[in-house]
Formats: structure tokens, C-alpha cells, sequence
């Protein structure tokens, strides 16, 4: 392998710790791309009048990015159509928002055509192309046609539906018959490597030898490998001056009170509205505990041109009124709902400064905050880590506290538990978590898939 060329819906140059937008994905591939020479390419976030195909190469922090401009109609049938009216909603099983509409489709498929053509001249022959998520479904293919004979690999970020749901989606099976021009497909669990694996076989025909899977006379390989953070950088970033200060800020304003954190995107899959419901639910059955503890819900706002995200937002805004004009005294707010982003330091010392990390997602494919919670935490007085079990980190955080994100009574009992939970049995089951993050790292993630790129299949594909 001369050169890793990562590909991705959006890229973000590397703008260390202080970048609040920085997600956990961006820091993982900017990661990878420090260990090897290489590009990551992908839209740059910005408009255009007219598609030109045009490059802009950056270099910020030991990574190169290469960044194209999208018009407008590309924008909103690929991105915020196709993308995240169609296949977010539907592949986090909310077919009840999910929208089907050709034009989406054709935005979609244009797009990728597009990234294809671009991206194409800069791709070297020994070079490994790793593609990153739903976004770019079909680019392997098209990378294919245009005479890629380089190792492509693609890796879902996002749970891979069962069947019966994916059926739904009207270009489901050719959408599926595309992701075997890769060599390597990668997801987080098994249990989005099943639904995979249920659907080529039982709707499509496909046959399975070990890891790899056939369907007429294209192969691929597939394997479930869990996305992890830089966690000894991460643990540093913890004992920074800025997370020190962030986590003394937050001490000091809780005044004594035990604080639960939130820190999630505004999305209907991050279950914030049944968090709240579920808080709510622990006020009402502990009045004893209501002065006693707060919630911050750190969520800033995304995908604010989709209908359905705005739904979210004043809705919730909506219910952090509702529940604070029903409990707040004048010395206490029961929520602190906060819309704004916050760097990966100041996190850290929030993190840190937290009781509980409360995570519970109604779906996720893997949820990298989980993670990094544990990672912040002191060893010897950790909080406690209460995941939704259907979060892809429940896989490997097994000593969180897991809870159905859909029942408000769980929510609340794994919340009174947390908060009485001895020291001993919090270094316990934080011990447990923390030595799953630190042996399934990002570094362990990035060489999983790689190796598992690079390995020949047993029945090579063939162009196109």
C-alpha cells in the first residue's frame, strides 16, 4: 500500500481540540491518515452556482484534504433528500419519516457519479481507497466503471436494518447488488453484519463462505469491527488545562448537586425526547432526589433544512420548558438544555465532572460519547455510564448500566441506581468499560479493516 485515500461525504480539516463540530468519525480518519500518506477527499460543505469538478487541496495538522463544491440541487436531492430523509431515517427503523421521492434517488446516484469522475485522477495504482458510509453506497461501482482496480473497501457508520425493513426502500436491492464491487465491507456489530448477510441472502441469493459472500460472480468480504476513539489521547485531553478548567466551571455551578450529562446531536435517533421522559419519570417518583441532581443536555443542531429536525428541536425545547416550569425552584432548574457545540476538551472536563453519562440512543450504530465518557472519568471516583442497549457500544460496554431508551420507567431506575451506586462497584464495572476502550481503540479499528482489506478473496471481482 503506497497511500490510504479515505472518501466521505464531508471532510473536516483537523483543527485539534478546539473544534466543537469535530465529531468522532473526523477525529478517527484524521487519525488514520497521520499513520499513513494520503487524501481524504470529499464535499466541502460549500455551494456552487455551476459543478466543476473543481479540487481544493488543504494540508492542516499532518492530513491532506482534497474538497469539491455541490450545487445547490445536489444538495438538497442527495444530501438532505436521499441521504437523510430516505436512508438515515429507514436504516435507524423509523420508516415513519423516512420519504421516498425519484428525485432524491437521481440526486443521489448523480452525485456519486460525481464524486467518481473527481476523485478518480487522484487515485494512484498502489493506493487503498477506504469509502466511509451511507452517503457513498454506490461509489465503489462507480469507481469500477471508470477502471479502478485498486483494493476499495466501504464501512457502514450506521446500523444496517433487518430485512423486512430494508425491503421497503424501492432501490433497496440494487442499492444492495452495488455493494459488491468492494473488496471489503465493514460494520460495527454483528448484529448489523447479520441483517446484511439476511438480506443478500434471502431476498437476493447470495451464498456464504465464512467471511466472504458471493452473488453471481462478484465477492466481498465482510466483517464486524466496532469503531473505537484515540483513547490515551483522549485520556490526556481529560487532564488538559482547558478540560481542568471546564471541569472545575461545571463543579462550581452545579454547587454541590450530582450532575447527569447528555452531549448528543439533535436527531430523533439520539432519543433525547424519551431521556427527557424518562428524567421526568425519576422527579416524579423521587421528590427526595429533585434538588439533589440536574441534567445537561448538551445538543447542538443539525441538519436544520430537513422538516423532521426541526419537528425535534421544538419539541424539545417544548418539553425542557414543560419540565422545568413544573419542578425548578428559585435556587434550582432541573434541565440545562444547551443548543450549542462545545470543543472535545471542554467535553472531556464535563465529562469528567458528571455523575452519570447518559447515553440512550433508540438507535445507534455505534456512539463514540459513550466511549469517550468512560475515558474521561477519574479511576479512582468514576461516574457511572447508562447506555441504550441499542447503541452499538452496548456490545462492548457491558458493565454500563443498559437500559431500553423507549421505557421512561428504566430510564429512571438505572438513574436512582447510578446515583447509589458504591464507589467500589463504580470503579468496577468503569474498569470493565475502560479496558474494552482501551484494547478496541481507534488504532485497533483502523488495522482490523485494513487487514482485512488487504487480504486476497477466493474469487476475485471482476471489473464494473
Amino acid at each position: 500500500m503506497s497511500r490510504l485515500v479515505i472518501i466521505s461525504n464531508r471532510v473536516s480539516a483537523p483543527k485539534g481540540s478546539e473544534s466543537g463540530a469535530q465529531g468522532g468519525l473526523a477525529v478517527a480518519l484524521s487519525s488514520a491518515l497521520r499513520q499513513y500518506s494520503g487524501v481524504w477527499f470529499g464535499w466541502s460543505g460549500e455551494r456552487t452556482d455551476t459543478f466543476t469538478g473543481d479540487i481544493h487541496f488543504q494540508r492542516d495538522d499532518g492530513v491532506t484534504t482534497a474538497t469539491m463544491d455541490l450545487e445547490d440541487q445536489d444538495i438538497d436531492e442527495y444530501y438532505n433528500g436521499y441521504a437523510n430523509r430516505t436512508l438515515w431515517p429507514l436504516f435507524h427503523y423509523r420508516v415513519d419519516l423516512a420519504e421516498y421521492e425519484r428525485e432524491f434517488a437521481g440526486g443521489y446516484q448523480r452525485v456519486n457519479e460525481r464524486f467518481a469522475e473527481t476523485v478518480s485522477p487522484l487515485i494512484e495504482p498502489e493506493d487503498v481507497v477506504w469509502i466511509q458510509d451511507y452517503h457513498l453506497f454506490p461509489l465503489g461501482d462507480e469507481l469500477r466503471r471508470r477502471g479502478c482496480e485498486n483494493r476499495i473497501g466501504f464501512f457502514l457508520h450506521i446500523p444496517w436494518p433487518p430485512r423486512r425493513l430494508l425491503s421497503i426502500l424501492p432501490e433497496a436491492q440494487e442499492l444492495v447488488r452495488r455493494l459488491f464491487a468492494y473488496d471489503v465491507i465493514g460494520f460495527h456489530t454483528g448484529e448489523w453484519l447479520d441483517s446484511f448477510l439476511d438480506f443478500v441472502t434471502l431476498e437476493m441469493g447470495a451464498s456464504v463462505d465464512g467471511d466472504v459472500v458471493t452473488l453471481g460472480t462478484r465477492s466481498v468480504r465482510v466483517l464486524a469491527c466496532p469503531i473505537g476513539i484515540d483513547t490515551p489521547e483522549f485520556v490526556d485531553l481529560a487532564r488538559s488545562v482547558t478540560a481542568r478548567l471546564s471541569y472545575r466551571r461545571t463543579r462550581d455551578s452545579a454547587d454541590g448537586r450530582d450532575m447527569i450529562v447528555g452531549v448528543d446531536r439533535l436527531d430523533y435517533s439520539k432519543g433525547l425526547e424519551e431521556r427527557f421522559l424518562g428524567y421526568e419519570r425519576f422527579l416524579v417518583e423521587h421528590p427526595e432526589e429533585r434538588k439533589e441532581v440536574f441534567l445537561l443536555q448538551i445538543a447542538p443542531p443539525s441538519r436544520g433544512a430537513v422538516g423532521s429536525y426541526q419537528r425535534i428541536r421544538n419539541t424539545l425545547e417544548g418539553l425542557s420548558g414543560r419540565i422545568n416550569g413544573a419542578y425548578a425552584d428559585v435556587d434550582w432548574v432541573p434541565i440545562r438544555y444547551v443548543n450549542q457545540g462545545y470543543g472535545r476538551d471542554t467535553l472531556a472536563g464535563i465529562y469528567r465532572a458528571a455523575k452519570i453519562g447518559l447515553v440512550t440512543p433508540l438507535r445507534d450504530g455505534m456512539n463514540l460519547v459513550a466511549k469517550e465518557y468512560v475515558a474521561a472519568q477519574d479511576p479512582e471516583d468514576p461516574g457511572v455510564l447508562i447506555l441504550s442497549r441499542f447503541a452499538g457500544a452496548a456490545a462492548q460496554l457491558t458493565e454500563a448500566i443498559l437500559v431500553n431508551p423507549y421505557s421512561a420507567e428504566e430510564v429512571a431506575d438505572a438513574i436512582l441506581i447510578a446515583l447509589r451506586m458504591d464507589r467500589a462497584e463504580r470503579i468496577r464495572r468503569w474498569r470493565a468499560c475502560m479496558d474494552s476502550i482501551e484494547t478496541q481503540d481507534i488504532n485497533w479499528w483502523r488495522q482490523q479493516f485494513l487487514d482485512a482489506l488487504m487480504l486476497p478473496l477466493s474469487v476475485a471481482n471482476p471489473e464494473g
